[in-house]
């Protein structure tokens, strides 16, 4: 959610892509990635940013794939969809792969659409301290910290790299205090905080490793 794929690898885009319901004025969390699979990590992050952030929802965008991973292997997007509406048993937590039927992967474009099929919401982009630490890869990240508040969850690991990272360093006069992170929906951008707090070791790509080398009982 999100962020190389070849592009007849992405779903064709569909003239109404179906969204999850919002009224005007919805502060919404949006966090974007490949969910293989989801995990208790990305529940932390949405329950941290429900709380600290004031929202009354967050959205978790199931991507057709990450630009700048190997996708090979990558189950389908509808089981990764199940996966994650088994796992978000909060109910303010919406699971959603609008993101295949506009066919794109790529968060600037993404969120382009958002904002202007919904106009009337308060967007936050989520993302994880790692992911921070490698914004500056992502397409036209600029123009993402330009379109959209976001807020950086701290993960294990990742928050020097995080916040000495090429991004965090561009945007530092940008930064809000953690203490006034319930003001970040809404705020005139570019605008971000980093979250501190309880942390969870999960990670997708660990998980996938684990199960991978799990031994094959033989009978």
């Amino acid at each position: 959610m999100v962020r190389r794929m070849p592009a007849d690898a992405f779903f064709p885009a569909s003239p109404v892509p179906t969204l999850p319901r919002l009224a005007p004025g919805m502060r919404i969390g949006l966090l974007g990635g490949s969910f293989n699979p989801p995990h208790g990590g990305h529940m932390l992050v949405s329950e941290t940013a429900l709380r600290r952030l004031g929202l009354d929802r967050v959205w978790w965008i199931v991507t057709p794939g990450n630009p700048l991973k190997n996708n090979a292997g990558l189950p389908s997007l509808a089981h990764r969809i199940a996966q994650a509406r088994a796992l978000a048993r909060d109910p303010r937590i919406d699971v959603t792969g609008f993101e295949a039927a506009i066919g794109t992967p790529y968060t600037f474009e993404t969120l382009a659409y958002l904002r202007r099929r919904c106009p009337g919401a308060q967007f936050v982009w989520l993302m994880g301290g790692d992911n921070l630490a490698s914004f500056h890869r992502w397409r036209r990240w600029r123009d993402i910290a330009r379109m959209m508040p976001f807020a950086v969850i701290d993960r294990p690991g990742s928050t020097l790299r995080a916040t000495r990272s090429i991004a965090a360093i561009a945007l530092a006069d940008r930064r809000m205090d953690e203490a006034d992170a319930v003001l970040l929906p809404g705020s005139p951008t570019p605008a971000w905080a980093f979250l501190h707090g309880r942390r969870s070791p999960l990670s997708s790509t660990a998980l996938r490793a684990a199960r991978a080398e799990k031994p094959v009982r033989k009978i």
